[in-house]
């Protein structure tokens, strides 16, 4: 029986130590391998101070060496804190203080930052590099590779702490989405079970790690005996690269965000490329277009097409199998059912169930949940309800945030956020986070960001300012100071400058009527 996360490629190891875990750029990582490779570097992690329990960052690009980083910090029976190496120096500074990671797996890319970081943060410890100035120690991958190859006893246990995903905050700090070896376990389990993995599986890897549609191709594949393939990030600028890869490949499963799938639609040469390898094709995140999810149904009739809903906080816990959508269909498709071993409830804002077929905010139970949010205790007491049942049992549900109503056949349709909160390109984005950002330059008086959408259906992100009295900026100076502040996936596509913002009737900015008067242009 597996119990923890790193049993998955123990398993594999003993069952099919020759079948190709992972591969990247045409390179193949054995089951057996990476079990040689996790344990060599959770000796090393030990070796040098981590203990169980303790947040190891990996701060790398996407490369045979990152499931080897993210199993063989559990196998250390640490968790695993993935760091975008996009990031602003800024939020790299606040999740390293945030989770007091000391040490960090990255690569001689990143030494600038990694040097001016260690005196501002707890890190000692670089592995991945020969030398960080400015930090105690740094030990490159040859040396790990070269030590102990016999497997390490982590001592952890299936409520273990596995791994840690930050991801936007609305008053501009990032929050830590804590996860056990059981949740992410338990999501393993069930999507290898609904999408009907198997060991002649290959899946795509297309978001990076700090996304949470990773746990699906590092951990739901692997749990199958399935190869995943690692796609290298430059290919995702390239969408004739991505249907390349699909023919080559000869990848089975592929799941991404939306927007990957359209742009291989529409810029791919996906009617040149022999993908008839593909089976499945899984999509969340973000709505899907009906006149592009049309088109893909009629290229590649074989595939399955889904739709998986979830916020990281419980891992994908909807699932919505479609059926043949029409050229002329212009209803939002659905998000799907709650998948088995999860349970329900749409509520009111007094927390009370609505009837049949209205509107509320879907709370979610769950054994994919997280544990809570990392040193958020304000948050915890906002992101859970708890309901007490029948011989004092209390269940415990997470509050999505999203409203929802059930359609006649049980599928659930996202009607919008009861926050300012987005996703795009399966991102989320707190809009207040960046306005929150603006109003720190010393020129701007006020701020609002928000959506539009454009008559492509393609969704961006504006924002808007009204200047202090006197001052001048010019919305180049903007971009620049949000390049420090906020992620690049959240910078607005374009900041216009207005002499006063549309107002509700107590004065405060009217976010709707912007958001309307921008669509329309």
């Amino acid at each position: 029986m597996i119990y923890t996360i790193p049993e998955i490629i123990e398993h594999n190891a003993k069952l099919a130590p020759d079948k190709a875990a992972f591969r990247f750029d045409e390179s193949d990582l054995s089951y057996a391998d990476l079990w040689c490779k996790m344990n060599q570097l959770a000796h090393t992690l030990v070796e040098n101070g981590v203990t169980k329990g303790d947040r190891v960052g990996i701060y790398i690009h996407k490369s045979i060496k990152t499931p080897i980083s993210i199993y063989g910090i559990m196998q250390a029976g640490a968790a695993f804190v993935p760091l975008d190496p996009l990031m602003p120096y800024d939020r790299l500074v606040s999740i390293l203080n945030d989770c007091d990671i000391k040490h960090v797996i990255s690569e001689k890319s990143k030494s600038s930052y990694l040097t001016k970081a260690a005196a501002e943060t707890p890190l000692t410890c670089v592995i991945g590099v020969d030398e960080v100035a400015e930090v105690e120690t740094a030990i490159p991958w040859s040396a790990v590779f070269a030590g102990e190859s016999k497997k390490v006893l982590s001592g952890a246990v299936s409520q273990d702490l596995a791994y840690i995903m930050y991801t936007s905050g609305s008053t501009g700090e990032p929050k830590g989405i804590m996860h056990t070896h059981a949740s992410g376990l338990a999501y393993a389990r069930i999507s290898s079970d609904v999408y009907n993995l198997t060991p002649n599986d290959r899946l795509s890897n297309f978001p990076p790690i700090h996304f949470d549609q990773m746990t699906f191709d590092y951990f739901s594949g692997p749990l199958a005996g399935a190869t995943t393939v690692i796609i290298p990030e430059e290919y995702m600028k390239f969408p004739a690269s991505l249907t390349e890869l699909i023919e080559d490949e000869k990848l089975t499963v592929w799941y991404s965000v939306p927007f990957a799938l359209i742009q291989m639609l529409l810029h791919g040469a996906v009617e040149e490329r022999d993908c008839s390898s593909l089976r499945w094709v899984i999509y969340g995140g973000e709505p899907f277009p009906p006149k592009h999810m049309h088109a893909l149904q009629q290229l590649w009739p074989q595939v399955t097409f889904s739709n998986s809903y979830g916020p990281a906080e419980t891992n994908q816990v909807n699932v919505y199998h479609l059926p043949a959508i029409e050229a002329d269909q212009t209803d939002q498709i659905g998000i799907g059912v709650l998948w088995h071993d999860t349970h329900g409830l749409i509520v009111d804002d007094n927390d009370d169930p609505v009837a049949a077929g209205d509107e509320g905010e879907l709370l979610i139970r769950t054994s994919t949940m997280m544990q809570g949010y990392w040193n958020r205790p304000e948050l915890n007491a906002k992101a859970f309800f708890f309901r007490e049942r029948k011989g004092g049992l209390v269940e415990r549900y997470y509050r999505t945030g999203d409203y929802v109503k059930q359609l006649e056949d049980g599928n659930l349709l996202f009607l919008g956020r009861k926050d300012r909160q987005i996703k795009l390109r399966g991102y989320r984005i707190e809009l207040d986070e960046i306005e929150a950002a603006l109003v720190e330059h010393p020129a701007i008086a006020e701020a609002a960001s928000y959506p539009v959408l454009r008559s492509s259906n393609e969704k961006i992100i504006e924002a808007a300012f009204v200047l202090k009295s006197g001052e001048n900026v010019e919305s180049a100076d903007l971009r620049k100071h949000l390049m420090g502040r906020v992620p690049k996936y959240a910078i607005p596509e374009s900041i216009l400058q207005l002499e006063d913002f549309p107002r509700t009737g107590s004065g405060k900015i009217n976010r709707k009527e912007l958001e309307k008067i921008r669509s329309a242009v």
